[in-house]
């Protein structure tokens, strides 16, 4: 059977080049896109290469940067450019393939198996790609080459910026299993952290580990970071388009001050229980598991709860709900320390228009108005903007934030996520 030929596209330092392309001037000095430090949201986004010797980073704080590099300049994001960047780099992919699969607004798969009587190989595909690209939008991007996802994820971050790499069956082995494990897609830190614990610090230690050892510390996951380590993975580029159901739907922010009393912390879950819930709807999704993430303001300690709801939901006030008394059964010490930020998830999502068991109270019509509700909401939301309806907790205080689903779309601010891959650690 003929191998598959699989690309992963990556627009390299995609909101800085982006910015670059926006305004040419910002090409000469280091430059960062950051977020707004009054709203204690002063996170760098994404750097430009002037900046990178300065060892500035992704995820690093603005003063942190300052000191690193004292002229750097910062800039916000253009979200709205950004999107019509993120077009135009699927137009040039949708020229070769139609099953493409993005990975994040900056980055995606395409199958180009069939494509090789048209375009060539997929070495050949890849620059062809890459240089439609920089065409078109001025953006540079890596591409990486493999006959599955994951080794063709791993090429694409191989070398930066501006450049193809090949993984096939004739190098992978000299190539692939010499990079440290966690650079393989899927393994997190904390996976990384385990499995250097059991002698596995190469991607070639982790495919020639003994299948039963990675069940016994992983269990099933082991034994797909195995297939992964030995190409083994067979999964498919979906077809453009195409949407799978999300794993998981959430928000958190930090908030302008530091929360510090039941009433914040019931007025910030709302708000953000509210966006969730939105987007949720937006998605044609219902969700059974709620959860809560908190932090604190001095330590930054941080932790975690989560609670299975009757039925499945996807309206604001029952997430809100079930979301505050999570906080309450935490008992929180507001003695020691107020807390920094607060997100809300639900997870175990399911189509909205999918079988659902009923109950014997009569509890499915009430629910159906809920719903009707909220739809009728979002419809008003969508013409008249964000803040015709809002319930008056959210107003109670005017220092603590309004953040709607359209402000927390940004890829890496921090304050919105949704999440259709599933991640091993």
């Amino acid at each position: 059977m003929k191998d598959r030929v699989i690309l992963h596209a990556d627009v390299n330092s995609f909101f800085a080049s982006c910015e670059e392309q926006i305004n040419p001037k910002l090409k000469l000095v280091p430059m960062a896109v950051a977020g707004n430090e009054d709203l204690r949201h002063g996170i760098i986004l994404a750097k430009n290469q002037k900046a990178k010797p300065f060892g500035i980073a992704t995820g690093m704080v603005k003063w942190e940067a300052r000191l690193r590099c004292r002229n750097i300049v910062f800039v916000g994001a253009h979200t709205d450019e950004y999107r019509e960047f993120t077009r135009s780099v699927r137009k040039c992919m949708y020229n070769y393939t139609d099953q493409i699969e993005p990975f994040g607004g900056d980055e995606a798969w395409l199958d180009v198996t069939g494509s090789a009587r048209l375009f060539g190989g997929g070495y050949e595909i890849a620059h062809r790609l890459k240089e439609d690209i920089r065409r078109k939008t001025g953006l540079t991007a890596s591409v990486g080459v493999s006959w599955n996802k994951a080794f063709s994820k791993l090429g694409s971050d191989y070398k930066k910026p501006d450049a193809v790499t090949e993984f096939n069956k004739g190098n992978y082995k000299e190539k692939v299993w010499s990079l440290p494990v966690g650079s393989l897609l899927f393994v997190g830190r904390s996976t990384t952290k385990k499995l250097n614990s059991i002698g596995v610090r190469l991607i070639g230690d982790l495919a020639n580990t003994s299948m039963g050892i990675l069940e016994n510390n992983f269990g099933k996951n082991g034994l797909g970071l195995w297939a992964y380590a030995n190409g083994l993975d067979n999964s498919s580029v979906c077809e453009y388009g195409h949407i799978e159901p999300p794993k998981s739907i959430g928000n958190s922010t930090t908030t302008p001050r530091d929360l510090c009393s039941e009433h914040d912390i019931k007025q910030t879950i709302s708000m953000l229980a509210d966006t969730v819930a939105s987007r949720m709807r937006d998605e044609g999704v219902r969700g059974n598991v709620v959860a809560i993430g908190i932090r604190g303001a001095k330590g930054l300690s941080w932790f975690s709860r989560q609670t299975k709801l009757k039925h499945a939901t996807c309206v604001s006030k029952h997430i809100s709900s079930a979301a505050y008394d999570l906080f309450l059964k935490c008992d929180y010490d507001w003695q020691k320390e107020s807390i920094r930020s607060v997100g809300v998830r639900v997870t175990e999502l399911k189509y909205i228009d999918e079988f659902s068991q009923t109950d014997l109270f009569g509890e499915e019509e009430t629910r159906y108005v809920e719903e009707a509700l909220e739809f009728a909401k979002d419809r008003m939301r969508k013409k008249y903007g964000y803040d015709c309806i809002r319930t008056g907790l959210e107003m109670w205080d005017s220092s603590l934030p309004v953040i709607s689903p359209e402000d927390a779309r940004l890829k890496g601010s921090g304050m919105y996520e949704i999440s259709n891959q599933r991640r091993y650690g």
